[in-house]
């Protein structure tokens, strides 16, 4: 008996020798998924970064040289604005202006188009005058706008062609010639209109009169001299015929052509001249000139150097003010629309206010859609600090349209690429760093008290099925 309650008491009531005993490996924590309805939260990860990140390129195509990178080249974090230079190229400035659509050829006198709507555009937000920009042709007035913009940026306007200059001399010295000619045939135009003089008049009368004279003396002589009479009537006949010439209506017919070859020779000298004239007007190069939209722009990154060629992408700017963008389901997207408030994580724990700006469809029915959303402001330390971050973002909106999987926040993890994904135990929780897990990504949806909803994307996630939460 003595035996007996020795054995029992060392076997139940008395603790064993604990010592060099291990500790058992601790389990981990977990939670099941969850089956029903969720309401409040829409959460998604989002890139915290400049806004509307652009790859620049310029056009040197009209170069006659190689487009060597000669000054004005930007740091890494300034800003482009308006007038601003954004690269020196060949000596010549790479000017900033505001629109959306690209320069592509060089504007000049009499061009038409849509780029020539947007330069006149583009002069009147920058305190310019270029003319109405409702009129797509590129006038003088337009022309005349573009020495005042180099002289805002400090360069002096492109040079005219060679030979230009000379052109227009030429070209007035041929209109000073057309318009004598006109004086001269307009002149002997009018001369023969107004017929002949007196001077003429009265010598064809006086003509006149001798030979009638003549006539009668040699017709009072005895005896008549038939042949010297007969020749003494020709004579009267032909002036009597010479003096009623003197009357009829001059013909103008020969002046009157020379003048008009006189005036047509003019016009087209003229014409010459205009042209010549434009010709030496100012252009605008499409190497020259840099249209970006949202001005000012950031400098994220510079793909040149000064006495570097320029080839492809100079370099990489952005929206001057940090953005926050992420992706989100088509059926979540639907709940959300511009100017609804949103919240996100700051470095510290804290939460940070956002509005959303745009909400785009993704390519197809099942992409996913991208949400734009523009924080409150910051301090340039909190810029620091967020730029490049991967954080969560919750948007408030309505209720789940019925029952849904969802787990806690905790146990959401965000991949390699920015996915949100669970980890699922395959074994017994309690056998610690034994028991097996699997990475599930999902789509997350609406959040609330805590849970999240979620939808498996790659793998499978069914109620009941627990996920980690911690070790």
């Amino acid at each position: 008996m003595a035996l007996l309650a020795g054995l029992l008491a060392g076997r139940f009531v008395i603790a064993p020798d604990t010592a060099g005993a291990q500790t058992p490996a601790p389990g981990l924590v977990t939670v099941p998924v969850a089956f029903g309805p969720l309401s409040n939260d829409v959460t998604i990860r989002g890139e915290v970064a400049y806004a509307d990140s652009v790859e620049v390129t310029i056009d040197t195509s009209s170069l006659s040289g190689p487009a060597v990178v000669t000054g004005q080249v930007p740091e890494v974090g300034s800003e482009l604005g308006p007038l601003g230079v954004a690269l020196e190229v060949a000596g010549r400035p790479v000017i900033v202006l505001p629109g959306e659509l690209p320069a592509y050829r060089t504007l000049r006198i009499g061009l038409s188009g849509p780029d020539v709507v947007q330069f006149k555009h583009a002069m009147r937000a920058v305190g310019l005058d270029a003319g109405d920009p409702a009129g797509n042709v590129f006038d003088r007035t337009a022309a005349d706008a573009i020495t005042a913009l180099y002289a805002q940026a400090g360069y002096p306007a492109p040079a005219n062609e060679e030979g230009a200059e000379e052109g227009v001399l030429a070209a007035r010295d041929a209109v000073r010639s057309a318009q004598e000619a006109v004086s001269a045939a307009d002149a002997e135009l009018a001369a023969a209109r107004r017929g002949p003089s007196a001077v003429a008049v009265r010598e064809a009368d006086n003509a006149v009169a001798s030979a009638k004279r003549a006539l009668d003396a040699a017709m009072s002589t005895s005896p008549n001299d038939a042949v010297t009479i007969g020749d003494l009537r020709d004579a009267l006949a032909l002036a009597q015929l010479r003096r009623q010439e003197l009357d009829l209506p001059a013909d103008t017919a020969p002046q009157r052509a020379a003048a008009a070859a006189a005036q047509q020779q003019l016009v087209q000298a003229r014409e010459a001249l205009t042209e010549a004239e434009e010709a030496v007007l100012p252009t605008l190069p499409a190497a020259e000139v840099l249209y970006l939209t949202q001005l000012p722009r950031r400098v994220d990154a510079v793909a040149t150097q000064r006495g570097a060629v320029l080839q492809g992408t100079a370099m990489t700017v952005s929206g001057a003010d940090v953005g926050l963008s992420g992706t989100v389901a088509g059926a979540d997207a639907r709940l959300l629309e511009p100017r609804m408030t949103a919240t996100f994580e700051l470095p510290d724990g804290g939460e940070h206010a956002a509005t959303i700006t745009e909400v785009t469809p993704g390519e197809s029915d099942d992409a996913r859609w991208t949400v734009q959303l523009e924080p409150a402001p910051l301090t340039p330390e909190q810029v620091t600090q967020l730029q490049g971050a991967n954080v969560r973002v919750r948007i408030p909106v309505g209720a789940t349209d019925g029952d849904v999987l969802s787990v806690p926040l905790a146990a959401l993890s965000a991949g390699p690429g920015g996915e949100s994904r669970v980890e699922v135990v395959d074994g017994d929780p309690r056998d610690g760093a034994r028991a097996e897990t699997h990475m599930v990504v999902v789509e997350t949806g609406l959040a609330a008290d805590g849970a999240v909803e979620v939808r498996p994307r790659d793998g499978d996630l069914e109620e009941g099925e627990l996920v980690v939460v911690g070790r």
